[in-house]
């Protein structure tokens, strides 16, 4: 945990962003509880709610807190431990932990829903997030009587606003903790690059990796993606066998003790070196990766920043005969997504993809309207930057034989892609190249240590 303050400070910030949008009435926090893999003794890593984590510190199942905006009180509930409980779990220091956070009020589970009615019979409101969880569906409809096809219409949008206003923002401890998990994330690609060979199984790094991760975190911020396939964007499948020629993909992040993520992909060659044809397309990247870097900076759109990158990019693959044409029309049009169909990055902090259960619309676009255009549909960040956001920066280039084969044979931007060029790569894969940023008052700085970068860098670790 933090220092008391650190909390006391968060919820009175919330408290006065709430009552900036005008709000009142009690504000719900569900925290996340145990979930069988295949029964309820035999649970998945535990993992709190990361706003619950943000506001309270507490990191341990069974929790549902409150706030009252009108009171300015905290509260948090407990689910009464039976004997059982404690013979198998131990006694958990609850009230250490609440008084640690700057917690007013300790209650038990049995006391929520006579308060929530009470509130809701004088026409108090009560807010709450969106639901994630099947738990958090089953909790809300017995607090609340609501029906879960209901619960979209209900959330509370000021109080999601008040909460990415705040977590949007880092303070310096929590960029120190970032940086940290940045650093295990780092080591652990570093790892991969000093062991990977030809007759090495996927599996083998992801053990290693892992292995870094829980030895100095919790573990994983997300699955890692360790993979001679990196034309499959989200390939969590580690069956292959490397060999000579292959290009190596990791993307792999580490989620420190304080629950922070780090996110950092790298690509190598199995082999010593790079091949020309790989070392081309890497230097392609690395082009869009540095132009995306150097354009971070307050009040720059995330969303210009992802065409800066996608111009250049389009540009070099234009030099090298992939595509043709003017290149800012192939971009507005989207031709470029052939080769880049992911967004360049999203927001870093608690979560890998940080607050992404608020809902994209609210984090990424401050409300406004995503594009549904291929490619640029899964941009998950645009909106205009600011001194303390966390973000990834990760162009990539990828070669997917079944969508080239789906736009050629419909003649899709033929008058931007050079088909019969594309199809001399249809079987190089893809790769990425992600590194994690923070905007400061004047232009960003690179997370965590400095990990290698170019294709010369790269080769000289192998």
């Amino acid at each position: 945990m933090f220092a008391k303050e650190t909390y006391i400070d968060r919820r009175s910030r919330l408290l006065q962003e709430m009552r900036r949008q005008h709000q009142s009435g009690l504000l719900l926090f569900l925290g996340n509880d145990e979930t069988g893999m295949n029964y309820a003794d035999n649970p998945y890593p535990y993992r709190q709610d990361s706003t619950f984590l943000y506001f309270f510190g507490l990191d341990f199942p069974g929790l549902v807190a409150l706030m009252d905006l009108d009171e300015e009180k905290s509260m948090v509930f407990i689910k009464e431990p039976t004997i059982d409980n404690i013979v198998w779990r131990g006694s958990l220091p609850v009230k250490e932990k609440c008084e640690a956070a700057g917690i007013d009020i300790l209650g038990y589970a049995e006391d929520i829903k006579s308060i929530i009615k009470k509130a809701e019979n004088k026409g108090r409101m009560v807010h709450f997030l969106p639901p994630y969880r099947a738990e958090h569906y089953m909790k809300m409809f017995s607090l609340t009587g609501l029906p879960s096809q209901a619960f979209e219409d209900s959330v509370s949008i000021p109080f999601i606003k008040a909460v990415i206003n705040l977590r949007s923002h880092k303070s310096p401890e929590e960029i120190m903790q970032i940086e940290d998990a940045v650093n295990i994330s780092s080591d652990m690609n570093l790892a991969m690059l000093s062991m990977i060979h030809p007759g090495m199984s996927e599996m083998e790094v992801v053990s290693v990796v892992t292995g870094i991760a829980l030895r100095r975190g919790r573990g994983m911020a997300f699955p890692v993606i360790a993979t001679v396939d990196g034309q499959i964007l989200n390939n969590h499948w580690h069956g292959n066998v490397m060999k000579e020629g292959d290009l190596f993909l990791l993307n792999a992040g580490a989620e420190n003790r304080m629950h922070y993520a780090g996110d950092i992909s790298m690509t190598a060659p199995v082999g010593k070196h790079f091949t020309d044809r790989q070392r081309m397309i890497y230097d392609v990247v690395l082009h869009a990766h540095r132009a995306a870097v150097d354009a971070l900076a307050p009040g720059v759109p995330f969303l210009d920043v992802h065409i800066r990158a996608s111009e250049v990019m389009a540009e070099d693959l234009k030099s090298i005969g992939l595509m043709k044409g003017n290149v800012r029309e192939a971009v507005q049009e989207g031709a470029h997504a052939l080769f880049f169909p992911n967004g360049l990055g999203h927001m870093l902090g608690l979560d890998v993809h940080d607050m992404e259960a608020l809902g994209e619309v609210w984090v990424g676009y401050d409300g406004h309207p995503r594009s549904t255009k291929f490619g640029l549909k899964s941009l998950r960040l645009a909106r205009p930057l600011e001194a303390g956001y966390v973000l990834t920066v990760e162009p990539g280039i990828y070669f997917i034989p079944e969508l080239i084969d789906l736009w050629r044979s419909s003649g899709k931007f033929k008058d931007f892609l050079n088909y019969d060029e594309i199809e001399k790569f249809r079987d190089f894969g893809g790769f990425r190249i992600e590194r994690d940023y923070l905007i400061l008052d004047s232009g960003s700085r690179r997370l965590g240590k400095y990990i290698p970068i170019t294709a010369d860098e790269v080769e000289a670790m192998r």
